[in-house]
């Protein structure tokens, strides 16, 4: 036994073993600033620096409203076939995020509020294709809230505790949040979205959640982005997500394989 590879020990297929490294690749190290300053050349701390007082309450208040409208979206009809297994179609959402962020950037941190809903839903609605395609049902609330909690996902802060390090400390950290909020939207009431169990769970994911959100924000008072333009920032911002949602969802469909135990420890295994 001693000469055999960890990855054969695992018992997990050399195909899933790639799978499962490029999504521990992407889940833990899934930050966003890196990727918007090898896009715009400038790192996110300067476009931090030049944002206006009070931007942070701004950005607090903005990912709240946001969070709670994509509860109460996921807790509706987030796709018309959520069973239908097929490829997902991420540039489409890319597109219409992509307009929306170009008809917010006209306007600066003046149209977070009303930007940042409209494309944390579209964001919702690819993470839920990309879910499907991968095989995960949408059909329950919990199907469709374990798709919001990709939100909490995107962020590699540790700066506060509800940003745990690690992916599969964060999903411990969300689970019984996304649990108890899957059964009370499961009695169908009608305050569901509004339900305490639904508030915590809107709470923990906003703790990461916003932390992306500022650096998406910097990135976009960033002086080059000004020929970027705010379509290419949420271009980025749509992509980041989509990336994350793939990742986690691969995983979630080996786990739907393996068991939770045996692919947390190929995870660890993996060099």
């Amino acid at each position: 036994m001693n000469d055999a590879s960890p990855e054969i020990l695992t018992g997990l297929s050399p195909e899933h073993i790639a799978e499962l490294r490029a999504a521990r690749d992407t889940l833990e190290n899934p930050s966003f600033a890196m990727q918007a300053a090898s896009l715009l050349g400038t790192p996110i701390e300067k476009g931090l620096a030049i944002l206006p007082d009070g931007w942070r309450r701004t950005v607090k208040n903005a990912v709240q409203g946001a969070l709670e409208k994509a509860a109460h979206f996921a807790l509706g009809s987030m796709e018309a076939n959520p069973r239908r297994a097929e490829p997902a179609s991420p540039w489409l959402h890319k597109l219409m995020t992509a307009a929306s962020g170009a008809a917010g950037g006209a306007f600066g941190l003046a149209a977070l509020p009303l930007e940042l809903p409209l494309s944390t839903c579209l964001i919702l609605r690819s993470i839920a294709d990309i879910a499907r395609s991968q095989g995960h049902d949408i059909s329950s609330p919990e199907g469709r809230l374990d798709c919001l909690a990709v939100f909490a996902l995107g962020s590699d802060s540790k700066s506060d505790d509800a940003a745990d390090s690690g992916y599969w400390a964060a999903r411990a950290a969300l689970g019984k949040a996304v649990s108890d909020a899957a059964s009370w939207a499961a009695t169908g009431s009608a305050g569901a979205a509004s339900a305490p169990a639904m508030v915590r769970l809107v709470e923990s994911i906003a703790a990461r959640f916003g932390v992306t959100v500022s650096e998406q924000i910097a990135a976009k008072a960033v002086p080059v982005a000004g020929a970027v333009a705010g379509a290419a920032v949420n271009l980025m911002f749509m992509g980041h997500y989509q990336r994350v949602a793939t990742a986690h969802f691969t995983v979630r469909r080996l786990e739907r394989l393996y068991g939770s135990d045996l692919l947390q420890k190929a995870w660890n295994r993996l060099d």
